[in-house]
């Protein structure tokens, strides 16, 4: 699966949910700006809350999950404390075993961040990856082409 998506994750129009993340003081690094390391903080709330979402019936599937298995992150603007980072999220594409989810980090209405999370569905029970049941990939390729 290719990095390149055919979505422009620069523009919020791109999106489908929405997370606000306040930022902290201690985001900041000593040239006062936003850390790389926060941006993997704010997209990380991201995508949890988004794919927390996604999920369908567990009672169904109890021993599926996916886990995160690839994370790129492309800063684009420097950001600055204090404030709220909005992160925009949504499916990009979908994998044999695996899904891929984008995100966008905004502050003041300015892309600052994107980023590409590829996650895995993972039986719980095995510890392997897994070919989601056909249901599932049917409920990822309804938000895919949202």
């Amino acid at each position: 699966m290719s990095n390149e998506t055919k979505f422009d994750l620069k523009n919020p129009a791109t999106y489908q949910y929405w997370v606000d993340v306040s930022m902290r003081y201690s985001d900041q690094d000593e040239l006062g700006h936003v850390n790389n390391v926060s941006y993997a903080a704010y997209i990380e709330a991201g995508r949890a809350e988004y794919l927390l979402s996604l999920f369908i019936n567990n009672e169904e599937h109890p021993n599926l999950d996916y886990l995160l298995a690839n994370v790129s992150i492309n800063f684009v603007q420097e950001c600055h404390w204090p404030g709220t980072i909005k992160v925009g999220c949504r499916l990009t594409a979908i994998g044999s075993k695996s899904i891929t989810s984008s995100y966008g980090v905004f502050k003041d209405g300015v892309c600052r961040a994107t980023a590409d999370c590829v996650n895995v569905f993972f039986d719980k029970k095995t510890r392997q990856s897994v070919f989601p049941p056909e249901d599932v990939k049917k409920h990822f390729l309804a938000e895919l082409s949202k």
